[in-house]
C-alpha cells in the first residue's frame, strides 16, 4: 500500500480532491482488511459532510464495480432491464414490477439489497418466504435469468464485494444520506450486473434519504449521468415518501400485498386505495422500464402492455414460478397473529407524516434493523388506515401494529404517534403528488 489513510481522510476532511489512485488503494485496503472499520468511518464522514465531485464519484463507483466480478448476460439477445429504489417505508414494487416486465418477455437480472437504516430491503421481504434463496453462483443467476427472465439475488461475494462492506458500515455510522455515497453503491452494483437499461426510483420526503424534491434531483441526475458514462440507457422517476407506500409495511405482511395485487385480489370499495399507489407505482416504474428496451413504442403502449400481462395473471405466473425456481414455497408465508390498534388522540384532517419516524417504528417492531447483525421477525410490520387529507376523530385507529409477539407493541404505540400532524385547515394540508418527475 503506497498511501497513509490517515493522510488520505485529512486531504478529504479539508476538502480537498482525492486522486483516482487514492480513491482505489482506500477502498481496496479495506476490503482486505488492511484498513480498519474506524479509519473508513472517518473517511465516510468526511465524504458526508464534504462531498466528491464527479470524477471521483466515477473513481469511487468504478472501484466498487471491479473490486469483483462483472456478469456478462450478453449471451442472452435480449435488451435486458432493472429498476433500482433509493428506499422508503412500504416500498415493495420490485416484487411486482419484476414479474411484469419478465412476463412481458424482457430480462430482469436482479441484484437487490437488504433494509438500510429505515428503509426496508427486498432481500429481506423476499427471505421472509420460507425457503426463499438469494444466495446464487454468477453463473447459476445467469441461467437463471436466462431460463425464466427474472432472478432476485442478494450480492454474493463475487459482486461488489467493496460495497457490501462499505454497505454495512455506512447502515451504522450515520452516512447513509450522503449523495455520492448513494450514487457509488448504487452503480458500482448495477454496472456490475450485466443490464442494457435502468429505471431508477429517486424517492424523496420525510421517509427518504433525500428530504427534499432539489436533493432528490440531484442525486437522479448524477445516477444517470454515471448509467450513460457506463453504457446503460438509464431513466429516472423522482418519487413521493411523504407518506408510507401501500397499506403495509413489514416483510411477510408487504409479500402478501404485493400477491393481493400480483392476483389481482385488491379489495374494493374504500379499501382500494391503500393499494392503489403501489398499484399504480409499479405499472409506471414497469413501463418505463419496457420502453427502455421499446425506445420507438409510446409510454402508453408500455404501459398497457404491463397492464395487460397483470390482469391476464401472467405476472403472478412468473412470480409463482421464481419461488419455486428458488425454492421458496409460498403456500408457507408466515403472518403475525397478534395485533394492536394504535388510536388517533386528536380530531382533525391529517396534514402530513414523519414518515421517517414510522420506518424507525418498524424497526422497534424487529421489522428492521437496528445493528448490522440484528436478526429481523418477518412477520412484525405496521398496517396503515390513514392517507394525507384523511379525516380523522379522537379514538379511531391510525396504524395496527401486528407480530407473533405483544412485548413492543407499547413503546412503539407511544413512539408511532408522533409521527402525525393533524391541523383543522384544509390549505394547511400538504400536497402530494406520487411521481413529481421524470429524468
Amino acid at each position: 500500500m503506497t498511501i497513509l489513510p490517515a493522510e488520505v481522510i485529512k486531504k478529504k476532511r479539508n476538502k480537498q480532491i482525492l486522486t483516482k489512485s487514492e480513491i482505489s488503494e482506500f477502498v481496496l485496503g479495506y476490503t482486505k482488511g488492511q484498513i480498519p472499520d474506524y479509519q473508513m468511518s472517518a473517511l465516510l464522514m468526511s465524504i458526508y459532510f464534504n462531498s466528491l465531485n464527479k470524477e471521483e464519484i466515477f473513481s469511487l463507483t468504478d472501484v466498487m464495480m471491479k473490486s469483483g466480478s462483472v456478469v456478462d448476460l450478453s449471451f442472452i439477445n435480449k435488451f435486458k432491464v432493472d429498476k433500482h429504489s433509493t428506499g422508503g417505508v412500504g416500498d415493495k414494487t420490485s416484487l411486482i414490477l419484476g414479474p411484469i416486465v419478465a412476463a412481458c418477455g424482457y430480462p430482469v437480472p436482479m441484484i437487490s439489497g437488504r433494509g438500510l437504516g429505515h428503509s426496508g430491503g427486498t432481500l429481506d421481504k423476499l427471505e421472509s418466504i420460507p425457503g426463499f434463496n438469494t444466495q446464487f453462483s454468477l453463473d447459476d443467476f445467469s441461467k437463471m435469468v436466462e431460463k425464466n427472465l427474472i432472478c432476485f439475488i442478494g450480492q454474493t461475494v463475487e459482486i461488489c464485494p467493496a460495497d457490501k462492506k462499505i454497505y454495512a458500515l455506512r447502515d451504522v455510522t450515520a452516512t447513509v444520506e450522503s449523495i455520492p455515497l448513494i450514487c457509488a453503491s448504487i452503480m458500482s452494483k448495477k454496472l456490475a450486473e450485466g443490464i442494457d437499461g435502468l429505471v431508477l426510483d429517486v424517492k424523496f420526503g420525510s421517509g427518504a434519504f433525500m428530504k427534499t424534491l432539489t436533493n432528490a434531483e440531484s442525486l437522479a441526475r448524477q445516477l444517470v449521468e454515471v448509467a450513460v458514462v457506463g453504457g446503460k440507457k438509464c431513466r429516472a422517476l423522482l418519487t413521493n415518501m411523504n407518506q408510507p407506500l401501500g397499506r403495509f409495511a413489514g416483510n411477510s405482511l408487504e409479500i402478501q400485498e404485493s400477491l393481493q395485487i400480483l392476483k389481482n385480489e385488491i379489495p374494493t370499495g374504500a379499501e382500494y386505495r391503500f393499494y392503489q399507489d403501489t398499484l399504480d407505482l409499479s405499472i409506471a416504474l414497469s413501463a418505463h422500464m419496457v420502453q427502455l428496451a421499446e425506445p420507438t413504442w409510446s409510454f402508453e403502449v408500455c404501459k398497457s402492455k404491463c397492464m395487460e400481462v397483470l390482469s391476464n395473471g401472467k405476472a403472478y405466473e412468473v412470480f409463482e414460478k421464481t419461488c419455486k425456481l428458488q425454492n421458496g414455497n409460498l403456500s408457507e408465508l408466515p403472518l403475525p397473529d397478534k395485533k394492536f390498534e394504535v388510536k388517533s388522540l386528536s380530531d382533525g384532517l391529517i396534514s402530513e407524516f414523519n414518515t421517517e419516524k414510522i420506518g424507525v417504528a418498524g424497526i422497534l417492531l424487529k421489522a428492521g434493523r437496528a445493528k448490522s447483525d440484528d436478526k429481523i421477525n418477518p412477520v412484525s410490520g405496521i398496517e396503515f388506515h390513514k392517507k394525507i387529507g384523511d379525516k380523522i376523530n379522537k379514538g379511531e385507529t391510525l396504524f395496527t401494529l401486528h407480530s407473533d409477539t405483544e412485548k413492543d407493541f407499547e413503546v412503539v404505540n407511544k413512539y408511532i404517534l408522533d409521527s402525525v400532524s393533524f391541523t383543522e385547515d384544509m390549505n394547511k394540508i400538504q400536497k402530494f403528488n406520487l411521481i413529481e418527475k421524470i429524468i
